[in-house]
């Protein structure tokens, strides 16, 4: 995407990720943030009982690696004037403002359309343009994790509440990178027909779309799909579907959906030949009718080693498995480490998008330090220091 120029008026997480993937992308992306208080996510210093001091702070990174940053009072008119003359020269205008708020500033769809009517405008949001709660706002835990199904489906009914999101930001990022993937859809419409499009995505869209098996398989069933018991972890047809405890209370993750095509060989891995060829074992109907047995079997055989010893040997396993992992194993897997999904930049290492062109690593940049560069873009609209200063004492720029 070098040579694409986004414009980013937008906040938090979601929007800001699908900003960060086009940068990994190669794209010029200019982050604007208020004058006084910028982007509110660069006060986000506490996640659950962790405290980031200091910086870098990757609850900034994450969303906002690559960019650059321009602190812009829209609300006055001068300040207004400098986001047009960035949107002139802007293939993208992203945004997360919810319509009001647009209207009010002046950045809507047809705002910024008449000073560059070939700009591609996306637009993400909570709960998507239409219907009756198209101007509410709201965040990933509320229209992605709770209200698109995942919280209610993942809860096993015996369990106090609800089980919340594995992290910060889990929802913002899967949607940014839908948003990020429109975007460059809009691109190439674009280029071949010279029409450009408005784009939007939403959290309620991208969790439903997460969903989506899962909802449409129970609305035709009529039936809700209900987790196992927290201990189960287990198929009640197939022994090789499942978790299994090994012997430094670590877990492997069996996932051999044809248990047939691969019983025989786990058993050899297990030390256990005599089993390979039992006729309980034998057919799809004998081994589901024999999942309590075969389960039982192969849970004590995996507590007899310890994950590195099972992981050694099962390196030659056939079938689809796996260790569960923290996420500070994950940073130290050697498979993450091989493909570069977790790259440095400055102090930080940063998890990258998850497309690779030419197998190879996208370039991650550190975020931009608030409106750092805001003499830099003002310099490029071709704004004189004593214009620049003008600005910055009228208030309309950091």
């Amino acid at each position: 995407m070098e040579g694409i120029r986004v414009l980013e008026v937008a906040m938090y997480g979601f929007v800001p990720t699908a900003g960060a993937v086009l940068a990994e992308w190669g794209a010029d992306v200019t982050k604007v943030e208020h004058a006084v208080t910028g982007d509110p996510q660069r006060g986000l210093r506490q996640v659950g009982a962790l405290v980031v001091d200091g910086e870098p702070n990757p609850n900034v990174d994450n969303a906002n690696r690559g960019k650059r940053s321009i602190g812009l009072d829209m609300s006055v008119p001068v300040g207004r004037e400098v986001l047009y003359d960035l949107a002139r020269s802007s293939d993208v205008f992203l945004t997360s403002f919810l319509p009001q708020a647009r209207t009010k500033l002046g950045i809507d769809v047809d705002d910024i359309r008449a000073v560059n009517p070939a700009i591609i405008y996306a637009r993400g949001s909570a709960f998507g343009p239409r219907g009756p709660e198209a101007d509410k706002g709201g965040y990933d835990m509320t229209a992605f994790w709770c209200r698109a199904g995942a919280a209610a489906t993942v809860t096993p009914p015996e369990i106090d509440g609800l089980i919340s999101l594995p992290g910060p930001a889990y929802g913002d990022t899967i949607s940014g990178t839908n948003l990020a993937g429109g975007v460059a859809a809009a691109l190439l419409k674009r280029e071949r027909t010279g029409e450009p499009s408005v784009i939007d995505v939403s959290l309620l869209s991208s969790g439903v779309w997460a969903m989506g098996h899962t909802i449409s398989l129970t609305n035709h069933l009529g039936q809700r799909l209900v987790a196992q018991p927290a201990n189960a972890n287990r198929s009640p047809n197939n022994p090789l579907v499942g978790l299994y405890p090994t012997a430094d209370n670590r877990y492997i993750s069996f996932v051999m959906m044809q248990p047939t095509k691969f019983w025989a060989d786990v058993c050899r891995h297990m030390d256990m030949p005599e089993l390979a060829d039992d006729p309980r074992f034998g057919t799809a109907e004998s081994i589901a009718a024999n999942t309590p047995v075969a389960a039982d079997i192969l849970a004590k055989a995996m507590a007899t080693r310890t994950l590195v010893e099972w992981s050694e040997r099962f390196a030659t396993l056939a079938g689809p498995w796996a260790p569960v992992q923290d996420t500070l194993q994950v940073a130290r897997d050697v498979q993450v480490r091989a493909n570069e999904y977790l790259v440095r930049t400055g102090e930080l290492e940063l998890v990258t998008n998850p497309v690779q062109f030419d197998v190879t690593a996208p370039n991650v940049g550190p975020a931009p330090k608030f409106a750092e560069q805001t003499d830099e873009i003002l310099a490029g609209l071709g704004l004189d220091w004593d214009q620049i200063i003008e600005l910055k004492a009228q208030g309309a720029v950091t």
